[in-house]
């Protein structure tokens, strides 16, 4: 029987239960080297391709695993257990930038590209953001313009993720005035070596050490009409909104993982650290703590699942996503600042995990769309349902 993941269950819960072993047992480990040299281990990495999470979200007839949103959630809860640059260093491959190929690519790219993904030997970058124009894509002013066979790329990129090791950058461009419609956007892809493309000096940031990211500058960067995703100059914006949709369910859930991980570290350092012979965790106050924690932490991973289930049977690509991210990321922004909390001053102190954790998931407000527009998207979703509920027949 196929599960909803895309994949039968048993297989699902292999890959879950090696994924599981892999995070505490190769990775959590060495979360301060990742941290201190702000970089990912070749060996890990090279494990990391070899059981196939360069790929796990893109079909199998691409060499992926195939696992849909339904199974992507459940390994993102997995991967979101430790450092948060792990799952970015592949994260793309699987998500918003893989999927734009898969959902929007031709056959010819998709064959061209996928495969190299999915083994890990081709890293995509999703150049979207810029200066001026983050959550919302109608602000671009990267510019494509039609000449001939070919199409010439020129604007800058900020903070694109994994921009320093990208070997193909799947950037959005506009070929209409700004203001005229949506589809004046289209989406390319340009090799990272291509003549004209320049990456910036990777970003210090203050968390997520090893996830680089940087800002990338277009100028007359020449691509083929082949590099025109779909062969249609019309669907880049369309693409990125389901794109980030998608992805804003794979960030919720990378957030119940990591609220996960401070409830646990929270509980661990309450059971065994003792004020005047007694464990803190006798405590009532520090109870009441581990209780927020443990409600968010449960209602956060409820809501995941049941938002990729409402992506996966299409009832529900606008709401559900950005519901699930403005919850979960908010919920491990508290649950973070709680376990600092419980362990005083301890909890301030560089290398201990509760301090990383605080500082990694505050980003996860930020991107994918910041909880403002979250909010925006889901009021006037909600506002939408009634108008046409309303109107008559």
């Amino acid at each position: 029987m196929i599960h909803a993941a895309g994949v039968p269950d048993d297989v699902l819960a292999d890959v879950v239960k090696q994924i599981t072993h892999f995070v505490r047992t190769k990775v959590v480990p060495r979360e301060n080297e990742i941290m201190t040299t702000d970089a990912i281990p070749d060996d890990l990495r090279a494990l990391a391709a070899e059981m196939g999470l360069f790929g796990y979200a893109l079909p199998e007839e691409w060499g992926g695993l195939g696992l849909n949103l339904v199974g992507d959630v459940e390994v993102a809860m997995e991967l979101g257990y430790t450092t948060l640059s792990l799952r970015s260093l592949f994260g793309t491959n699987n998500g918003i930038a893989g999927q734009v190929l898969v959902g929007f690519g031709t056959d010819e790219q998709r064959a061209r590209w996928l495969p190299r993904m999915a083994a890990g030997g081709v890293v995509a970058s999703f150049a979207l953001t810029e200066p001026g124009a983050g959550s919302n894509p109608a602000g671009l002013t990267t510019t494509a313009t039609s000449i001939g066979d070919e199409w010439i790329i020129n604007g800058s990129k900020r903070f694109i993720t994994n921009a320093p090791i990208a070997d193909l950058f799947v950037v959005f461009a506009r070929t209409k005035p700004t203001g005229q419609d949506d589809n004046g956007i289209a989406v390319f892809l340009v090799p990272a070596d291509s003549d004209g493309v320049h990456v910036g000096h990777k970003d210090a940031k203050m968390g997520q050490q090893g996830a680089g990211t940087a800002d990338v500058t277009f100028t007359d960067v020449h691509v083929g009409a082949d590099a025109l995703v779909g062969g249609d100059a019309a669907i880049g914006y369309r693409a990125a909104m389901a794109s980030l949709a998608r992805g804003r369910v794979h960030i919720a859930a990378l957030s119940v993982g990591q609220a996960q991980r401070a409830l646990d570290e929270s509980v661990e350092y309450a059971a065994h650290s003792t004020q005047g012979g007694t464990p803190i965790g006798e405590f009532q106050l520090v109870q009441a703590m581990l209780a927020d924690q443990q409600t968010g932490v449960m209602a956060g991973r409820s809501l995941v699942r049941e938002a990729a289930r409402s992506w996966v049977d299409n009832t529900d690509r606008r709401i559900a996503p950005s519901a699930a991210k403005l919850f979960c990321t908010e919920m491990a922004g508290k649950v973070a600042d709680l376990a600092v909390q419980i362990h005083g001053g301890t909890g301030y102190m560089r290398e201990v995990p509760v301090e990383r954790i605080y500082r990694d998931v505050r980003l996860l407000r930020l991107y994918e769309g910041t909880s403002e527009i979250q909010r925006l998207i889901i009021g006037r979703g909600l506002m939408r349902t009634a108008s046409a509920a309303s109107a008559p027949a």
